[in-house]
């Protein structure tokens, strides 16, 4: 390959075909870019408050906040690929995630484990509207397949959403 081709591949922009509209692809993209950079701020919350997590209930959850965590990760290489499917272009850095994400950082040096569990739990309520919002966006855009997927992904965050909140709650009074 001579050099000159080299130079013209590096410069090629990746026009992904799709059958979208531009503006719904530049808008869904958008939107899930910024899911996407949520999703990895929720993943490394959780696992910090897996490592971090103490107490009497220590493996519960422990062992609850890994298997969320994972479920977390698992889905940011789908929403990825969804934004590349439809000719988008997706996050390239910790940097444009830090720049992106909705979800606030816990720094703290110690958490007690009913906050964290809180603390996850109105993430991902949160990531749950944020998910409706951006699937009235595919409807608007015509993107079906989009759509269907954060159907999935919304009914993931509400579950976790909903083990958190049954985790965090105290014993009644004489049950």
């Amino acid at each position: 390959m001579k050099r000159e081709d080299v130079k013209v591949r590096r410069l090629a922009p990746l026009d992904t075909p799709t059958d979208l509209k531009p503006d719904a692809v530049k808008d869904i993209s958008g939107a899930l870019n910024i899911l996407l950079a949520d999703m990895f701020a929720l993943y490394l919350k959780t696992k910090n408050f897996h490592w971090h997590v103490s107490g009497p209930h220590f493996r519960d959850y422990h062992l609850l906040l890994d298997e969320q965590a994972d479920q977390i990760f698992g889905t940011t290489d789908a929403i990825a690929e969804r934004v590349r499917k439809i000719g988008g272009m997706t996050l390239r850095s910790i940097g444009q995630v830090g720049r992106l994400q909705r979800v606030m950082d816990n720094d703290a040096e110690y958490v007690t484990p009913l906050d964290m569990l809180a603390e996850l739990r109105d993430d991902n309520k949160e990531l749950a509207a944020n998910m409706r919002e951006t699937h009235g966006l595919c409807d608007d855009g015509d993107d079906i397949a989009t759509a269907s997927l954060l159907e999935v992904w919304i009914d993931e965050a509400e579950r976790r959403t909903w083990f958190l909140f049954e985790a965090s709650r105290r014993a009644q009074p004489g049950a």
